[in-house]
Parts: C-alpha cells; structure tokens; sequence
C-alpha cells in the first residue's frame, strides 16, 4: 500500500525517560502525518505498549519511526521496535488478552494490534523480537 518512505528516525529504549520520549516522539511525528486526534492516540498508545515490552521483557532497545505516503497521498506512520530479548516463545498466546509472562494484564500485544492498521512480529527464541506497525491518518 506504501509507495513511498521518508527516512526513519531511531531512538534508543534504554530507560523509563526514553519511554516518554518515545510516546512524545510518536505524537509529534503523527501531528506532522495529519493523524486526527483519535488517530494519534491509537498510535501512540501502541507505541507506548510496544516500547514498554521491549524495555520490560528485553531488556531495551529500539524504535524507529518512519512517514509513509500511500498511492492518493494518505499519510501514515511505520513503527518499529526491536529488542535483543529472550524473544516470544508463544506469538499465538502472546496475542491473546490476559496472557503475561509479567505482572501486568496482559493486554499489551493484543491491543495494540487492534489499535493499528498492519501489524506484525519476527521473533527468534534468546535472540529478539521486532514488531512493526503501521496506522494511516483518518
């Protein structure tokens, strides 16, 4: 659907404060897409998911966000989070509201792939996990 790529910018997750950087990062870069409201809040409430696994569950790492231009000029944003962690053992229960290997509810991936338009996840055992995103401005 994408037909063209602006160069992605990549933050590091390696402490809570990048957390809040990250969240205001995504905001920013939705605003500058033409995200309505509600749009900015779903995608930014699945980065902070994302971003939060992988500073939670992997021990840190990255995420880059890059604008999207789809055929007609709809603007989007890609974000993708990787991490250098043990890696998802059970992608298919990982999904599923209320499964957690922590102590929180575990809505985190569930939820946030109903909160975006694409969503995926590569994943290797003691290896790491990537999960990218994809949501178009309304």
């Amino acid at each position: 659907m994408a037909t063209g790529k602006a160069a992605g910018r990549t933050r590091r997750i390696e402490s809570e404060e990048d957390l809040l950087r990250a969240r205001h990062a995504v905001r920013e870069a939705a605003v500058l897409a033409g995200f309505d409201l509600i749009a900015q809040t779903r995608v930014v409430t699945a980065a902070s998911e994302l971003v939060r696994n992988a500073y939670v569950h992997g021990g840190g790492g990255a995420m880059t966000i890059t604008h999207l231009v789809a055929v007609g000029g709809r603007r989007g944003l890609q974000l993708r989070v990787t991490d250098h962690g043990p890696g998802i053992g059970d992608v298919d229960a990982a999904l599923v509201d209320g499964f957690s290997t922590g102590v929180g509810p575990g809505h985190g991936l569930g939820g946030t792939r109903r909160l975006v338009d694409e969503f995926t996840i590569d994943t290797v055992v003691d290896e790491g996990t990537t999960v990218t995103v994809v949501g178009w401005a309304s």
